[in-house]
C-alpha cells in the first residue's frame, strides 16, 4: 500500500513541475500568485501522502506549516491589493 502513496507522491510532484513553469511565465501578477497557491496546495497533498507512506508524523506537523503559510501569503496579497498599492 505505501507503494501506491509514494507513487501518487512522485505523480504531484511532476505537476507542481507544471505548476511552477505557470508561475514562472504568468502574465500577472494574480495569476502568478494562484498559481503558487496550488503549488503550496500540491506540497501540502505531497507531504501527507508521504506522512502516510513512510508513517512519519513529522511530515504532516510539516505539511501544515506549509499550508498556514500558503493562507498568510494569499491573505497579505489581498491586503496590499486592497490598499491600492503596487503589488
Amino acid at each position: 500500500m505505501s507503494a501506491v502513496f509514494e507513487w501518487l507522491a512522485l505523480l504531484l510532484l511532476l505537476l507542481l513541475g507544471a505548476g511552477l513553469v505557470r508561475v514562472w511565465r504568468g502574465p500577472g501578477v494574480f495569476d502568478r500568485m494562484l498559481a503558487a497557491q496550488l503549488f503550496g496546495t500540491g506540497g501540502v497533498a505531497t507531504l501527507v501522502l508521504l506522512s502516510i507512506a513512510m508513517q512519519s508524523a513529522v511530515l504532516l506537523d510539516v505539511a501544515l506549516v506549509m499550508a498556514l503559510l500558503a493562507a498568510l501569503a494569499g491573505l497579505a496579497l489581498v491586503r496590499l491589493w486592497g490598499r491600492g498599492e503596487d503589488v
